[in-house]
């Protein structure tokens, strides 16, 4: 059988020969890349926008769908994805800014969508991230909207209320906590674990059989969780992956969630609509007049009827009025959809206010 294998000498020249072949064709790309971004100054002096989130998202499902393996779809599509980041840095280095600090899982999200040729900018609060963006400090923000396991980040929601920015992509990601010590940690000794609120709760059932006796301390973020027991030797802090590699912590205990399909989705916001990818979701905001009966049948009977499909509705109290209420819906379809257009055109009159908070491709990674 091994006689009828070839060489590890044949195998290494032929991966050698791949690997020129596709650094040749990356730097090819990289051109063309090039090019797009004179022929835009050309033709549009003023443009401002490099970043085009349904094309990304068109690209990427290509690649998914004529992958052939062995590698997973998702890992080849990883692979383009910082490719496309690169690419995009030579046309325009875009800054992200994200509810930070280093190391949370906002700025892994924002690395996911965007690759790791952007700048990330950590911010203290969502309200920041909104402000920024607003005054076009930073080209996108990136903010948690919900968890699978504690619902809705309400902050978020909120701050879409008064402001007029779009929602221009999401992403889903899989939240692991692992539970990080330092150096010269005393194992034994851990009497206090450090950790944000909510992954406290989605470890609860975990810490409960664990370290039922050690004190649970909430901080703002799991990154600063793990940034506060680099001098404490008897502490922990539960965190992602990227905070354990910022602050140089070993993993004690790995995947602790209570739930093991534990996943936050994020928003990425930007000040420009986008155009229709073929897969999209939007958003939108409805208030409904008061004490009218049937307003909530009348918001949600339109898009049944039109068979669009609804994926989330959630209601928050309104900022103006004493008992009153918005909702916040998004639903499968783009804002230039015939049928989203009808849908709309219904709504007008029958609501309050409806307010448009943006069309934008489903998350593809």
């Amino acid at each position: 059988m091994s006689e009828k294998l070839p060489s590890l000498e044949l195998i290494r020249s032929e991966i050698d020969g791949i690997d020129a072949e596709i650094q040749r064709l990356i730097s090819a790309r990289a051109r063309c890349a090039q090019q797009v971004a004179e022929v835009k100054k050309a033709t549009e002096p003023d443009a401002t926008v490099f970043y085009r989130p349904e094309r990304e998202a068109q690209v990427l499902n290509k690649v998914m769908a004529r992958n052939e393996g062995p590698l997973h779809p998702e890992e080849m599509a990883r692979l383009f994805r910082e490719i496309m980041s690169a690419c995009l840095a030579l046309e325009h280095p875009l800054r992200i800014a994200f509810l930070g600090p280093h190391g949370t899982f906002t700025q892994t999200a924002a690395l996911k969508h965007f690759g790791h040729s952007v700048q990330t900018v950590p911010l203290a609060n969502i309200d920041d991230v909104f402000r920024e963006v607003a005054a076009g400090s930073v080209n996108y923000g990136v903010v948690p909207v919900e968890n699978s396991s504690e619902g809705m980040v309400s902050h978020t929601l909120d701050s879409f209320l008064d402001s007029n920015l779009q929602i221009i992509g999401e992403v889903e990601l899989r939240i692991h906590h692992h539970l990080l010590v330092s150096e010269g940690t005393q194992l034994a000794s851990i009497s206090r674990i450090y950790s944000h609120q909510q992954s406290l709760a989605q470890c609860r059932k975990w810490l409960d059989a664990n370290f039922p006796k050690a004190e649970r301390v909430a901080v703002s973020s799991n990154a600063e969780a793990a940034r506060r027991i680099k001098g404490e030797w008897h502490s922990a802090a539960i965190a992602g992956e990227t905070a354990a590699e910022l602050y140089g912590l070993t993993k004690l205990h790995e995947r602790i969630e209570d739930n093991p399909n534990n996943t936050t989705r994020f928003l990425i916001i930007g000040r420009e609509s986008v155009a229709r990818s073929g897969d999209d979701k939007s958003s939108i905001i409805v208030s409904v007049r008061n004490n009218e009966a049937g307003a909530l049948y009348s918001l949600l009977e339109p898009f049944y009827r039109r068979g669009i499909n609804l994926t989330r509705i959630e209601s928050r109290p309104s900022k103006h009025d004493v008992w009153t209420y918005v909702f916040f819906i998004d639903f499968e379809g783009h804002q230039d959809d015939p049928l989203v257009k009808e849908v709309m055109a219904e709504l007008e009159p029958r609501m309050r206010q409806v307010k448009w908070l943006g069309s934008y491709p489903r998350a593809v990674l």
